[in-house]
């Protein structure tokens, strides 16, 4: 069986080569590309960018489909309220919360949402059925003119699957009644090809509440290539219903209430559903290379939450829904421009723009008891426009000093039409981000890196003409509809080998405006300016072509910018990620994956007096592959860790309790150990 030909992540140009970030990473002579392992040395422009590829990815043990994003270096991904809901995310010192200041695309189409009914830049990945990415490519700070809105800490852009080797039909049995089923293949289909997917699974989870998960998944995608063109039309659908266990306070577990994997509201959960139609043409003719996407989705989403129990109402409790109900469109276009001069030196341009509607019509906070809605806090329908061009220029100036000046500009518009008529109005503004890199090469296997460049993340457009407080009638001071950030960044990146590769980076990012979660809404809002400085270091190595390891750290410091009273620590942010890992696939086809992440304790409120617990588990997979079917069984939570993946400090009040409640540690434990069968047939 051809093992390295299935687990190879060869990026060739004629077949649609994975862009890094404008560039396109060409297959060298008798090399294949692997992602971790793909040789970035001459290609990409800072040492904290990379791909992660199908061979990082398929044997990873992971939970839900969002976790692929642990891939990415420093990368946290976590989830405390149900299956159903968008992962919590924390990258660089930042709880990103679901996704503000972490932009993520799939094939061209941006996977943040604006004003989000639960949280800015909520990114639900739910929809993606992991056996179908191609490729991550990832990037930290915000230095390129591709990336826009929500991109300060980073970016993904993920690639779908063109083709399988191998049809599949996989059957995974879990416990606490989970099943999933999946169903993949790639047929011809006139001049070009049918990939689809089809996915469906339920589950209960190990909580006393039972979660109740019922997930349906599709994907099909026409998919047409050529020698200088590939073209792909993809239609994809998914539905979720859940049930939550969500954070519950110290105290309840230790008077012997609840346990840790208890509840304190039985009726919260969420429904969720997602269809999306997208197109995307790219066309290299070797002088130049086109792109053109376009896309539109259809997007709700209805979420229960009680996180104070019976803070604000002693009687039917503080139980809220989250609405959110959307049409999206958009396109973006780039030329890119090779093989040019300018003063004797080869420069490569690019240009292009990228453009974005979103029709909100149901955007909602309600009082709810057991589901049902007893009162509504807020309603709100919205229209936003988001427009965005960049310009982008790349200077040889010799064998081995390179740079990358870029300048992006990007407007937005809002239409806030509110239940609430002093919070209904527009808003305008516009952002112009100048971005700069210097590349130098210390030999064909080193290279040094010098980055900066200005980014932003847009504030929801309710903050933005907000004027009175829905909740008490108070004066509201509204929000800037942009907020600007500026990174900079020092690194090297060192290729040992083919075989191993090592990439350290110093960093800082100073944002204007950090936005905050909030326990008593579960929402997020903007708050004071936030510095932070980190050092990652990133490695990997292929002892042989069937044995890789990978490792990667990350420290950093977050701090308020400016002094306050209540303290200047940023509630949330971790001060250090680690995670390590190996991948084997013999000949023999036995094959496996162990991997470890550790993320550090956090503050919880400002002044840094309470702190959450630091955070270590492991992964196990173990599994056989032969020609036509393979079988494999999952470890989760190894060493049965019940460490906490979220926690937050805030007040609230179970009943019985005082009508002020009480400041506690709120905190969700990660599930315990569980084992998972995977069953595959190959056609």
């Amino acid at each position: 069986m051809k093992f390295r030909q299935k687990l190879t992540l060869s990026l060739n140009l004629a077949a649609a080569s994975l862009p890094i970030h404008g560039h396109d990473i060409h297959e060298l002579a008798g090399i294949d590309v692997e992602g971790r392992g793909t040789p970035l040395v001459g290609e990409a422009v800072s040492a904290s960018e990379g791909v992660v590829g199908r061979i990082d990815l398929e044997t990873r043990p992971i939970l839900r489909a969002g976790e692929a994003l642990e891939a990415v270096p420093g990368m946290v991904v976590t989830q405390h309220s149900g299956s159903g809901k968008a992962n919590q995310y924390f990258l660089r010192g930042f709880n990103l919360d679901h996704g503000t200041d972490f932009a993520t695309w799939l094939d061209g189409m941006p996977l943040n949402f604006v004003t989000h009914g639960h949280g800015q830049g909520y990114t639900d990945l739910n929809f993606l059925i992991p056996e179908t990415i191609e490729a991550i490519e990832y990037a930290k700070g915000s230095y390129r003119v591709f990336d826009g809105d929500f991109s300060a800490a980073g970016s993904a852009r993920i690639k779908l699957a063109d083709t399988f080797e191998y049809g599949q039909a996989k059957a995974s049995i879990g416990e606490h009644d989970n099943f999933r089923f999946l169903l993949a293949d790639a047929q011809p289909f006139g001049e070009g090809k049918l990939v689809y997917a089809l996915e469906r699974e339920t589950n209960d989870g190990p909580w006393e509440l039972p979660e109740d998960l019922d997930k349906s998944n599709g994907m099909i995608r026409f998919v047409q290539e050529g020698t200088y063109r590939h073209t792909s039309l993809a239609l994809m659908g998914y539905q979720s219903v859940w049930n939550s266990t969500e954070q519950i306070p110290e105290r309840a577990i230790d008077s012997g209430l609840v346990t840790d994997l208890g509840h304190i509201d039985d009726t919260v959960g969420g429904t969720s559903s997602r269809y999306s139609l997208s197109a995307r043409h790219i066309h290299d003719n070797g002088d130049s290379i086109t792109r053109f996407s376009a896309y539109s989705v259809y997007y709700d989403m209805y979420l229960w939450s009680n996180f104070t129990y019976f803070l604000e109402d002693p009687v039917n409790g503080d139980q809220f829904e989250q609405t959110d109900r959307r049409l999206t469109h958009g396109l973006s276009a780039s030329q890119t421009l090779n093989a040019r001069t300018l003063f004797d030196n080869e420069i490569k341009q690019t240009y292009g723009v990228d453009i974005r509607y979103d029709a909100i019509d149901q955007l909602g906070l309600h009082n709810t008891f057991e589901r049902e809605r007893i009162g509504t806090t807020r309603q709100d329908q919205v229209d936003q426009l988001g427009a965005g061009a960049f310009y982008e220029v790349h200077v040889q100036w010799n064998p081995r000093l390179k740079t990358v000046a870029g300048l992006r500009g990007d407007f937005v518009h809002a239409d806030v039409d509110s239940q609430l008529a002093a919070n209904s109005g527009n808003a305008d503004d516009f952002m112009a981000n100048p971005k700069l890199i210097a590349i130098y090469a210390l030999n064909e296997s080193s290279e040094l890196y010098a980055s900066g460049g200005y980014g932003f993340h847009s504030n929801d457009a309710r903050g933005v003409t907000q004027h009175i407080d829905p909740i008490d009638g108070s004066p509201s001071e509204a929000v800037d509809p942009l907020v600007r950030s500026i990174g900079y960044e020092l690194g090297i990146r060192k290729e040992w080998s083919l075989m191993a590769n090592t990439s350290i980076s110093a960093w800082q990012l100073d944002l204007d405006s950090e936005l905050v979660y909030v326990g008593d809404s579960g929402s997020t809002e903007a708050s004071r300016p936030s510095s932070r400085k980190g050092i990652e270091i990133a490695s990997y190595l292929a002892l042989k072509e069937w044995l890789t390891f990978d490792f990667d750290l990350a420290f950093t410091n977050a701090r308020y910018a400016n002094a306050d009273l209540a303290g200047n620590e940023i509630p949330g942010a971790l001060n250090r990620v680690a995670s390590a890992g190996t991948n084997v696939n013999l000949p023999s086809g036995w094959f496996g994956s162990l991997r470890y992440r550790h993320f550090g304790e956090r503050p919880l409120i400002e002044d840094n007096t309470v702190r959450s617990d630091p955070f270590h588990s492991f992964n196990l997979r173990i599994g056989y592959r032969a020609e036509r079917w393979q079988v494999s069984i999952d470890w989760m939570n190894l060493l049965d860790s019940d460490d906490s993946d979220i926690a937050y400090a805030y007040e609230s009040r179970l009943p019985g309790e005082a009508p002020e409640g009480i400041f506690d540690h709120h905190s969700h434990r990660i599930p315990p150990r569980a084992l998972k069968l995977h069953l595959s047939v190959l056609f």
